[in-house]
């Protein structure tokens, strides 16, 4: 009974999860001739077809949008594998005056909606002449205290003996931070990847904000216009979305096995 309730409790959980995202991919599949909102539902295509994807292709340009929307998630992904690492690493291993103080300033970052700053956020991109750049949709973002924080953690489960052998043999802290420590949360750096990655490519509302040139719009943006336009064809805004989603979990894919990895070296320890 017990093992019958925890697969009964799983199969709700995924179909709240992932059952809204196979309607979707069902529906991208489906034909004009097809009743979406044929009663009882319809969940597998009668006459599959993958016409729709190339029909948003044809209304909007879906791959410009998709490679400013990669632009913008790449450099997010470096900037924050290279900068949390480097911040993290510093709070956790380095003495230095305030430490304290300036690992509470992160822990407070987290506490702050970013609703509430993206007017402040603005001003500063539009006083730097930054407004409506790619450039201006990648700094809010660059280096999140999320990420610091998970690095910090994982430097800081780092054992002390390797890194005090290698003080002794001259390694100066560059050497220690880029030869030791880094090899050693590989695991966590694919977490602060794909946090990075998922964050900048769904972002809508800052990109909204601080972009005005139709040819700079990130993806998120772009396939609005499939709802304003042609919100009678739920076909393809299905295929939208899909094209949207399909990144995210191609990347999952590829990192998987580092993620769970470094969930384990400190993304969970305090």
């Amino acid at each position: 009974m017990r093992k019958a309730l925890r697969y009964l409790l799983l199969l709700v959980v995924f179909g709240i999860s992932i059952g809204p995202f196979l309607w979707q991919l069902s529906t991208s599949l489906k034909g004009a001739g097809e009743d979406i909102y044929a009663y009882p539902p319809q969940f597998f295509p009668g006459d599959p077809t993958a016409s729709n994807y190339g029909r948003v292709a044809g209304v909007i340009p879906v791959w410009d949008f998709a490679l400013n929307s990669l632009l913008v998630a790449v450099a997010n992904v470096v900037t924050n594998c290279v900068g949390a690492a480097m911040a993290g690493y510093a709070l956790a291993r380095m003495r230095f005056r305030g430490r304290r103080y300036a690992l509470l300033a992160f822990v407070l970052a987290l506490l702050v909606p970013g609703e509430t700053i993206m007017i402040s956020q603005f001003l500063m991109m539009r006083s730097a002449g930054l407004t409506n750049t790619l450039v201006a949709v990648v700094l809010p973002g660059a280096i999140s205290a999320l990420n610091v924080l998970l690095m910090r953690n994982a430097f800081a489960a780092l054992s002390y003996e390797v890194e005090d052998a290698a003080m002794i043999d001259g390694a100066n802290s560059w050497q220690r931070f880029a030869r030791i420590a880094v090899p050693s949360v590989k695991g966590t750096i694919a977490v602060v990847a794909i946090f990075s990655f998922m964050f900048s490519w769904d972002d809508f509302l800052w990109p909204l904000i601080v972009l005005s040139d139709p040819g700079k719009y990130t993806l998120t943006i772009g396939l609005n216009y499939l709802q304003g336009t042609f919100a009678s064809d739920q076909r393809l805004i299905a295929a939208g979305t899909i094209i949207a989603v399909a990144p995210l979990l191609l990347l999952f894919v590829m990192l998987q096995r580092y993620f769970f990895r470094g969930v384990g070296e400190g993304a969970v320890k305090g």
